[in-house]
């Protein structure tokens, strides 16, 4: 594999900046508008009094010092931010002298981590651009830019200035900087006006921004459908065409942005439009055709509702695992390989198989992969319910989870609901009652449900 380096020519890249007109490209501008306080509504009472903490310090210690990214845009949207990131001048190194709170994290690019007990205020210094204007191509070993033969950026360790910075930053809407020097925002790209309008933009050339990272795909379709924005037509039609980069991306890594995409909140339009789109595929490779094979069948009607189930949960503050997110995204591609019948063996060797494909895209660990087996394994037991042994389910740590798949399994008319409702209800019987359920009375049933005969005592052998 061949390595490119992409040296940065301040002078040139100063002309492209000047050069650029947003209203047709999308690109920065060379200056912001700055929108002012009395033109926003964003208030410091609905910031993180962490992240003002770090704000202000920076500040105070001479560094420009910018809340930025998707905390901005949601104060700007009225919403609560889950986050706070924060953008400055100041290198990695001075900002770890500036709190004794701090770490440095990060091999591509180093952030610093200001940790204030269970929250993390992370601290990004200003990055250097790549534009199109970049012509030295030689191979760099002292920690410029490195990108491969497909455009994809594999090393990136270059500060800038904010002008720099905004280049980037991924999309529009997430290209502010609050100030918080006179607490105005700083908007290069047209971001605010995006923000305001739910239109999602790419910054820059769309197919080139792909390229660089061909994750931005996912995000693209993330921040759409958890911000309820529309793709800007530019941003979503290079995606079905370069879906295919996604396959060369660490499968650890993907790992990561499939719980962000659906474990946000939004997992079932996320599910729609990545099928739309031709991506679903790309990171699931058995499922994608078992479920476009029979849309309605009961293992895709699961899929559909356990990720509506997923969403509900979400939106509760329930808490939502990796483990039951893919055991109903792999449903499909299991019963694909086991079409009919609960046979436990069968269940297990389908499942092994479609996890060890599934690991080549995306790496699920073994933390998870394991669990999740219990949860397919306990399918077929729940169909036992006579003799104590069907009572030992209970007690199995995975039952709860189980038990909710058996229930998704009922409400997609794949298992009986009646047996739903009974492993419902003796979940609510007192142990005394759970043995009357399970035993009928007039005798004890083996495991098998025979019943079990009485061993006849033998006469006394006579003596004399």
């Amino acid at each position: 594999m061949r390595y490119y380096t992409a040296r940065l020519n301040p002078l040139k890249r100063l002309v492209l900046l000047n050069d650029t007109n947003l209203s047709t490209s999308g690109d920065p501008a060379s200056s912001p508008r700055v929108f002012t306080r009395a033109e926003h509504p964003i208030s410091r009472a609905n910031i993180s009094p962490n992240a003002l903490k770090v704000l202000y310090r920076l500040k105070e210690a001479g560094y420009q010092s910018f809340l930025v990214g998707g905390a901005v845009r949601d104060l700007l949207l009225g919403q609560s931010p889950k986050d706070f990131d924060v953008a400055t001048n100041a290198h990695p190194d001075q900002v770890k002298q500036l709190f004794r709170n701090c770490r440095l994290i990060g091999r591509r690019f180093h952030l610093a981590h200001v940790r204030f007990g269970q929250e993390i205020i992370e601290v990004a210094t200003f990055r250097a651009a790549h534009t199109p204007m970049d012509e030295d191509n030689s191979v760099d070993e002292g920690g410029h830019r490195v990108l491969d033969e497909r455009g994809r950026i594999i090393r990136d360790n270059l500060y800038g200035t904010i002008e720099e910075d905004v280049w980037r930053r991924d999309f529009t809407a997430n290209a502010l900087y609050y100030n918080i020097s006179d607490f105005s925002i700083w908007d290069y790209v047209g971001g605010v006006e995006d923000a305001r309008a739910r239109v999602l933009r790419l910054i820059g050339d769309p197919e080139t921004r792909y390229r660089e990272d061909p994750v931005r795909v996912l995000r693209a379709i993330r921040f759409a459908t958890k911000l309820g924005f529309t793709m800007h037509p530019d941003t979503r039609e290079p995606i079905p065409k370069l879906a295919w980069m996604l396959d060369a991306v660490p499968p650890a890594r993907l790992f990561d942005e499939v719980n962000k995409l659906f474990l946000a909140g939004r997992a079932a339009p996320t599910f729609d439009l990545a099928v739309e789109l031709n991506v679903l595929e790309h990171l699931f490779p058995e499922v994608v055709p078992a479920y476009l094979e029979a849309p309605d069948s009961p293992a895709a009607k699961l899929l559909k509702l356990g990720l509506k189930g997923t969403d509900n949960r979400v939106r509760e503050d329930k808490p939502v695992t990796p483990t039951f997110l893919f055991a109903v995204l792999l449903w499909p591609a299991i019963r694909r390989r086991v079409p009919e019948g609960l046979d436990t063996q069968q269940l297990l060797a389908a499942c092994e198989q479609v996890i060890s494909r599934q690991q080549t895209r995306v790496a699920i660990p073994r933390r998870f992969t394991l669990p999740l087996r219990e949860i397919i394994a306990l399918q077929p037991r729940f169909e036992r319910r006579e003799g104590r042994r069907a009572l030992r389910v209970l007690d199995h740590p995975r039952f709860r989870a189980a038990y909710d798949f058996l229930l998704l399994r009922a409400a997609a008319g794949e298992a009986d609901p009646e047996l739903a409702r009974w492993w419902t209800e003796i979940q609510t019987l007192s142990p005394e009652e759970r043995v009357r359920k399970v035993e009928p009375v007039g005798g004890v049933r083996e495991p098998s449900g025979r019943r079990r005969r009485r061993r006849r005592r033998r006469p006394p052998a006579a003596s004399g």
